[in-house]
This record gives C-alpha cells, structure tokens and sequence, in this order.
C-alpha cells in the first residue's frame, strides 16, 4: 500500500509536469495510479468479511498498476527515451535510497540529474550516452517502484490464494461454526 501510495504521488506530478493536462493519458495514468492505491484498501478493508472480495480487489490492484506502467513505457517509446534496466546505476541509487515519499524520489531525480550534466561536461571522465532528462529518470524511477509494487501485489495475491484455498471464506467459516453448534 505504502509503495502504491508513493506511485500515486509520483504519477501525479509526472503527469503534471510532463503529460498534457487536456489529454486522456493524463487523466488515464492518474486514475490508474489511484485504482492500484484505493483497491488495496479496499480489499484490506474487506478482508474481515469476504476473502473472495479482498482477493479480488488485490487482483484490480494489481491489473491497475499494470495499467500504469504500460503507460509509463508507452510514454518512453514515444519520445525515443530509454526504458533503464533494472540494474542501471541510477536505478541502483534509487533503491538504496528506499524512497518512501514524493520529496525523496524528487530529491533523488535532482541528484541524478546533476550528475548527468557533470558527466555529460566531462567532469568525471568520458560519457557514451546523451544525458537522461528529468522525465526519462522519473519515469523510469516510477516503473522501477511498479515493478516493485507489483512483485509485492503478486505474492500477496498468492498467499490470499492459498489461505482462501485451504480455509475457505469468512461465509464458509462461519456456516462450519453454525453446523458444529
């Protein structure tokens, strides 16, 4: 939920900044961010009366942030940017710095960005590639926190799964307690 909160805000000003307010993926990216934040709380909060339910919003959750990332890709291709593999150096920094706010990850798209520009000057020996831009490391830095959220959302869509499967739901439980009485 916390990362997927965190997705949610970084979306938000992604879009602000370099996503046409006027344009559909605007609204459509903001919206999914917020369907991937709001269905883990609402299955959280389902959880006490319907594990179906609850699997079946972690399910929309998930399907959202997916949604999202696509668009966060699309978004890349079509501006000839790079999609940075996971173990790309800035990506990397990224990690280490367990960003849990919007000011972080902005802090860190700062820090990045001055090291493209004193890298690209030469300062710290030869460079291969043109500098990233701002838009190219947040989106990149968004999709690297989906692929998080969603190998997180992946294994708690299994383990609600397998306690569904070998428990059954809050209505099964309930009628095994009416017919032992």
């Amino acid at each position: 939920f916390q990362k997927a909160r965190l997705v949610y805000d970084v979306t938000v000003r992604f879009c602000d900044c370099y996503v046409a307010k006027s344009s559909r993926t605007h609204d459509q990216m903001v919206q999914a961010a917020r369907s991937g934040v709001q269905n883990i709380a609402e299955g959280s909060q389902a959880s006490g009366t319907s594990s179906k339910m609850e699997l079946k919003l972690t399910n929309v959750a998930r399907a959202s942030l997916e949604e999202l990332r696509l668009d966060y890709e699309d978004f890349l291709r079509q501006r000839g940017l790079p999609v940075l593999p996971p173990d790309h150096p800035a990506l990397m920094r990224l990690k280490a710095t367990r960003p849990d706010t919007l000011e972080n990850v902005r802090a860190w798209a700062r820090s990045e960005r001055r090291r493209e520009v004193r890298d690209a000057q030469g300062h710290s020996g030869t460079r291969a590639t043109e500098p990233l831009s701002s838009a190219a490391l947040v989106a990149n830095a968004a999709l690297s926190l989906l692929n998080l959220c969603c190998r997180l959302l992946d294994r708690q869509v299994a383990a609600q799964a397998a306690a569904f499967e070998k428990e059954g739901g809050f209505t099964e439980r309930l009628y095994k307690t009416r017919q032992a009485r």
